[in-house]
């Protein structure tokens, strides 16, 4: 299912991915933010079940803020949880 999630406290301003069946990530797309570093981590996370995702990058700071990108990947998979669990 894809799904899109827009963050907050970041520069980047929108996460796009799709998950399958099987809770499995299989593309993640984040636009701006720090190109090079997001598209790597796009790379990493691919083909990685989202509960593994979550545990990785919830709760990561981007220096003096309470958020980052990547913890906007992590509560963006969790809303998609809540969402495909309450469906």
């Amino acid at each position: 299912m894809k799904s899109s999630y827009v963050p907050y406290g970041v520069c980047s301003s929108l996460i796009e991915f799709e998950v399958d069946d099987n809770n499995i990530l299989k593309e993640l797309k984040v636009t701006h933010g720090c190109n090079g570093n997001l598209k790597a981590i796009s790379k990493l996370c691919a083909g990685r079940n989202i509960n593994d995702i979550i545990n990785d990058l919830d709760g990561i700071k981007c220096g003096f803020k309470d958020t980052s990108c990547p913890d906007q990947i992590a509560k963006a998979l969790i809303e998609y949880k809540k969402m495909k669990d309450n469906n």
